[in-house]
């Protein structure tokens, strides 16, 4: 195979690269300064529940209650540290995905072509990009075939630029993509010095729109927020009408304040949002945006190629059919002269360089068999790209002496229409393509064409070709594709195959894997024909889609979203960039695919293994499932906070101010960890990947499952009103009844978190879900509940006291019953069968 360094390109040394990084620095846009902990801190500064209590503790110290001044302090700083953890979380998981997706170039350093981070080049690096790469710096070009560059992110022209070495336009631009070919370029200038960095552009500039979650999270916690400012500012002022007293008034409106604001929400959300890319990149599956992780629950049908994605990409020449001969043959078997003369011709077809795989195998073929490798001897006059419906390429070569090579490879069907052929010998390729195609063979159709001078005809399908034979290569299944496709079947999701290649060796791989309704194909030429309403019928009763180009593709995506689907696209090459932005999920391939798609996609497979979105699906029902859990737990215990603080105080029972806000907060600080730690790190329950996708337009907040959270709230506030009364009906004194109340408060708390843990299975599975966190989290409510009832300094601080056997029992008994009744609700529906 022909190397770059065979050019004579031997790029720079180790000592020549240190050089040059220290002279022109790297190659990275620095325009952009970010402070993440100043930003993280400037933000927590404007939450309200911060304000809120910065507003109490200066209350605390102006009358002078210095005590509950400082422990409101303490509190500030708990709340902003833990405010801070998770955020850090969230940035350092983010931060790790964003240099995960950061694109590598190639590039020749002392000889050899190594591979490196973009943002290691230096001035003076021989880059080498091909088709799919984003170039990431700017340069001159020193050897190209068949380049082309699309500079629409610098001159706003979508079409392409064919660009060489001999042209005055030798210049390649970071940012730009390569449309086609491949290119040797020196890099000239890197980082802020480029064309690109000189304007200023950057990605990262655009800002992400906000998704429905987001948006239905933002307006729920923005209602709860004021509602909760019109409560607070009725409690003053009713407070103030009866005692006259504004700091007080305002103490007990701001612990009404408190308790009704769901600041955990949000917190919660970015937490499992960040997180989950995280663990979703650990799996092998870099997410771009963590919106996708929000949708990923949602896909229900899966457009993949089939190269790479349901086969192994290890494109093996296989087969070879001259014409001459009449005769197919294995190519691994000694070749007569026609077929060495037919894998020589394939061979100049393809690039000098290459980088498809098929190219490679013939490449290394003719380097077997070839007595003299003439590949030095001959330089490209001339070529045309890849093109045409069915496409083809057509390359011209010739030596020193002026003999001259032309010749041509693509799609049998292109060379059968610009060959010189009889009916007979038409009929014959066909049935051999058939035969071939039923093994799953993928076929391209070799040519050879003479032509004097350099009047070169404007087209490659204007040259008479003479049709020299046809050459196979043979693609295996991945062995784990067959049991991908049933997982993907169970989770309730349609697979449809969307390919280039020929109709019989789609459907012939289809059914070597039990593909679902592999009879049933289309071509591109066929789809493009029909109406839209007709494609959106036919597009989800088809599963095999063949002969397939960049616009075809397209209008599948655009017709099975018309049908109000969730579709996810694999790709890899540039002409899956449109199909893959405009999917709801685009997947792009980590190690064959090419820039373009990858900034195109959503999500990469960095194994390219379709079994990681299987993966990927069941992770981002999990988070999302998660995610609800510990929102419904947040809505259900806020419920109990807000009202006992509320009703005592509204209508004006014996104790009528039982909770301070430093009893409020102290709830707070036990509530918030719980919501977005143990629930966060929650197993996937067993029925997640039977059930049906969750529509994507499904509110977060569906009534059912909103009217089960206010219930449980609900329920709990009477179990804690209940003791309320009963200690007053006691004759207990405002100390005894507030600690009583606050131990209903904890015990239904820890009951809820292990009771939501599931909204189907009993609690008895939902213990053995392995969740180490879990007991952490409680056996620390504990030990706090614990201190603050038996350690003198914590219950007098608190205006606590000391629980009896049988008070302490009374208050646990019916914080448990106030949570367990909904264990009879998940038998109910077991008993119905709600298992999907």
């Amino acid at each position: 195979m022909i190397n770059p360094i065979d050019f004579g390109i031997k790029g720079l040394t180790d000592e020549e690269v240190k050089s040059s990084g220290k002279k022109y620095g790297k190659n990275s846009l620095s325009y952009k300064k970010e402070n993440g902990f100043l930003d993280a801190l400037k933000s927590i500064a404007q939450e309200p529940m911060l304000i809120l209590l910065m507003v109490a503790s200066s209350i605390y110290f102006i009358t002078g209650n210095n005590g509950d001044g400082i422990f409101m302090v303490v509190a500030i700083i708990l709340v902003a540290s833990i405010s801070l953890y998770q955020d850090s979380k969230s940035r350092m998981a983010l931060e790790k995905l964003k240099n995960l997706t950061q694109p590598n170039s190639q590039v020749i350093r002392n000889g050899l072509v190594v591979e490196i981070s973009s943002d290691e080049l230096v001035v003076g690096d021989s880059l080498m990009v091909e088709e799919g790469n984003t170039i990431p710096a700017d340069g001159t070009i020193v050897h190209s075939n068949d380049f082309s560059v699309n500079e629409s992110i610098l001159t706003g022209e979508s079409f392409s630029v064919f660009k060489d070495a001999s042209k005055l336009d030798n210049k390649i631009f970071g940012g730009t993509t390569v449309a086609s070919g491949l290119a040797i370029a020196t890099i000239t200038d890197v980082g802020n010095s480029t064309k690109l960095g000189k304007i200023g552009k950057s990605l990262e500039s655009i800002e992400e729109e906000r998704t429905p979650l987001e948006q239905q999270i933002s307006n729920f916690v923005k209602h709860m927020s004021i509602w909760g400012g019109i409560i607070f500012l009725l409690v003053w002022g009713i407070n103030y009408l009866q005692t006259r007293e504004i700091l007080e008034s305002l103490l007990k409106a701001l612990t009404l304040a408190m308790s009704v604001l769901p600041e955990e929400i949000p917190v919660a959300f970015t937490t499992f949002m960040a997180l989950g890319a995280y663990r979703l990149m650990k799996m092998g599956i870099v997410v771009k945006q963590m919106k996708t992780v929000e949708t990923l629950g949602s896909a229900t049908v899966i457009c993949t190629d089939k190269t790479g994605t349901i086969t192994q990409n290890k494109m093996k020449l296989a087969k070879l059919f001259t014409l001459d001969t009449g005769e197919i043959v294995s190519a691994n078997a000694p070749l007569n002269t026609y077929q060495k003369e037919l894998v020589t011709i394939a061979m100049w077809a393809s690039e000098p360089i290459p980088f498809d795989p098929m190219e490679k195998a013939l490449h290394e073929a003719y380097g077997s068999i070839a007595s003299v490798d003439q590949r030095p001897n001959y330089k490209m006059i001339h070529e045309y790209p890849l093109s045409g419906k069915p496409p083809m390429m057509t390359h011209l070569f010739e030596n020193s002496a002026g003999n001259r090579i032309i010749a041509a490879k693509g799609a049998p069907e292109a060379l059968l229409e610009s060959s010189n052929l009889t009916d007979a010998q038409k009929k014959q390729i066909t049935d051999v393509l058939n035969n071939l195609g039923q093994e799953g063979y993928r076929m391209l159709g070799v040519g050879q064409a003479d032509l004097k001078g350099f009047d070169f005809p404007e087209k490659q399908q204007d040259f008479q070709f003479e049709f020299k034979g046809l050459v196979a290569f043979y693609d295996p299944p991945k062995e784990n594709i067959r049991q991908v496709l049933k997982d993907f079947d169970k989770a309730g999701i349609q697979v449809k195959l969307v390919t280039g290649d020929n109709p019989a060796t789609s459907m012939a791989i289809a059914k070597q894997i039990d593909f679902p309704g592999y009879e049933k194909s289309m071509t591109g030429e066929e789809l493009m024909k029909l109406q839209d309403g007709e494609l959106q019928h036919k597009v989800m009763e088809t599963q095999i889609f063949t002969r397939m180009f960049p616009e075809a593709k397209l209008r599948i995506v655009n017709a099975i979203k018309a049908n109000k689907e969730i579709v996810a696209m694999t790709g890899d090459g540039v002409n899956d960039g449109p199909a893959l932005k405009a999917s709801h999920i685009g997947i792009a391939m980590g190690k064959k695919g090419t820039e373009i798609a990858k900034q195109a996609a959503s999500l990469i497979l960095v194994d390219d293994d379709l079994s990681k979105m299987v993966d990927a699906i069941a992770m981002g029902r999990k988070i999302y499932g998660n995610l609800k859990k510990a929102i419904q737990y947040i809505i259900s215990i806020h419920i109990p906070i807000i009202l006992t603080v509320f009703i005592p105080l509204a209508l004006g029972w014996a104790y009528p101010a039982i909770f301070s806000p430093s009893h409020v907060i102290l709830l707070e600080l036990i509530m918030g960890p719980t919501c977005s730690i143990i629930y966060e790190n929650e197993p996937m329950e067993k029925n997640t990947m039977i059930q049906k996708p969750r529509p994507f337009t499904t509110t977060f907040f569906n009534f059912k499952e909103l009217i089960t959270s206010i219930v449980q709230g609900l329920v709990i506030t009477m179990g804690s009103l209940s003791v309320y009364q009963y200690a007053v009906y006691e004759g207990y004194n405002e100390s005894l009844t507030r600690t009583m109340v606050f131990m209903v408060l904890i015990s239904s708390n820890i009951f809820l978190t292990l009771i939501n843990r599931s909204f189907l299975y009993s609690i008895w599975t939902t213990l053995k879900y392995k969740n180490n966190l879990v007991p952490l989290i409680i056996g620390i409510t504990l030990i706090l509940s614990a201190l603050l009832l038996y350690m003198p300094p914590f219950t007098r601080f608190f205006q606590f006291e000391a629980l009896s056997g049988g008070q302490l029992g009374i208050s646990v008994v019916v914080g448990i019953v106030s949570v367990l009744w909904y264990e009879i609700v998940k038998m109910v529906k077991r008993a119905k069968g709600k298992l999907r």
